[in-house]
């Protein structure tokens, strides 16, 4: 499967497949478990939200201490859906404006690459757009070009692999399929 070369180029879609997810939620499920096992379902589309607020301004070059904590998650509990429209809609559109993002950006990582964050960005939503649907008992089938150019980026061991506990330790894949590869790599089990 060939891919942009740029995984800006994805994210809009991805942003709109998390987007369709959080929608179909049931009333019930927000307060269920996930495979991310310190967050309810609400809790995982909180981090969604703080995600993709921060985006903006990590991509017009602020530096992390004049965004200041504003974001942070657990704000975003309350009204997961309301609160991911209006993060989804902040986030959306800068992903397409590939010639107004600075180079470098500045992330908890450190400097990065705007390429580098946007493959993170991408490989987060794909991953726990997964666990949304598992958690939520939704289907839970995802994007076959985002599984693979977010398996591709963890195959090439990036930095944000050798932070503290980020994902939990790898697992044996279910099958050779690229979700289940992709899953495996980041702790999920998938049967």
């Amino acid at each position: 499967m060939s891919h942009p070369a740029d995984a800006r180029a994805l994210l809009p879609d991805a942003i709109d497949r998390f987007t369709a997810r959080v929608r179909a939620v049931a009333s019930h499920a927000w307060d269920a478990p996930t495979p991310c096992t310190a967050w309810l379902v609400r809790d995982l589309v909180a981090h969604l939200c703080s995600e993709h607020f921060w985006a903006p301004h990590v991509l017009a070059g602020e530096p992390l201490d004049a965004v200041g904590d504003r974001y942070s998650g657990d704000r975003f509990r309350d009204d997961p859906i309301g609160t991911w429209h209006r993060a989804a809609a902040a986030s959306r559109p800068c992903w397409t404006a590939t010639a107004t993002h600075a180079d470098p950006v500045h992330t908890s990582f450190g400097p990065l690459a705007v390429a580098e964050y946007a493959e993170q960005m991408l490989l987060d939503l794909t991953v726990h757009e997964w666990d949304l649907a598992r958690g939520a008992g939704l289907a839970e089938d995802l994007d076959p070009a985002g599984v693979d150019r977010a398996l591709a980026y963890l195959r090439g061991d990036p930095v944000m692999l050798t932070g503290p506990g980020l994902f939990g330790e790898p697992v044996s894949a279910a099958s050779p399929a690229s979700r289940d590869e992709l899953l495996a790599r980041l702790g999920r089990r998938v049967g």
